[in-house]
């Protein structure tokens, strides 16, 4: 059984990114989301990125509800 927390820094981490507070913090205020862009769909994302958001969100996987918190945050 997996224990990872879903958490934005774990998020982070399976998407190949640097997962410290700091740098999710970075990120978040260095990227944003267009009014009607869908977040997979996102220039900054990599090919791996996008098809690992968007599988997750097609699922309803565990991860579904991280990615959309990362999707509002994005917006504001």
């Amino acid at each position: 059984m997996d224990t990872t927390p879903l958490d934005l820094s774990h998020l982070f981490a399976q998407l190949g990114l640097d997962g410290q507070p700091e740098r999710v913090d970075a990120f978040i205020r260095q990227h944003k989301l267009g009014r009607h862009e869908r977040l997979e769909e996102a220039p900054f994302w990599n090919e791996s990125q996008r098809a690992f958001l968007r599988e997750e969100r097609a699922r309803d996987a565990e991860w579904s509800e991280t990615i959309d918190v990362l999707d509002t945050l994005l917006r504001n």
